[in-house]
């Protein structure tokens, strides 16, 4: 059996998927897949029920559950597409904040006339 994770190592997890979560602008799945989801939890041999933790990850399940962007690391959720008609959903950060300054620059073009 697989050595439970450290308190650093379910800081760091939690970290990991907050930080995925939020940048895929925090979206959750339905409410059926979140019973779906705590269902394949309840039945897990990992699930650490006293504190409602994954034995494998450390994470908060009931929390982790609702995050479409969080995956189990035993496989045992079906993956979740994000975003409209199931494609995934990426910000790409580094495309925004470019897009970002040019519009602070005026290189884009800019439609807004003013008359004279």
């Amino acid at each position: 059996m697989k050595k439970k994770p450290s308190m650093l190592d379910m800081v760091k997890n939690f970290a990991k998927e907050v930080k995925n979560y939020a940048k895929e602008g925090a979206p959750n799945v339905s409410q059926g897949a979140y019973i779906d989801r705590l269902s394949a939890c309840d039945a897990c041999e990992h699930l650490k029920r006293q504190s409602m933790r994954c034995g494998l990850c450390g994470c908060l399940v009931e929390q982790k559950a609702k995050w479409a962007t969080s995956d189990c690391p035993d496989k045992r959720w079906p993956r979740q597409k994000v975003g409209s008609q199931g494609k995934p959903v990426s910000l790409k950060g580094q495309q925004v904040i470019q897009k970002r300054k040019e519009r602070r620059n005026g290189s884009q073009d800019n439609s807004t006339k003013t008359g004279d």
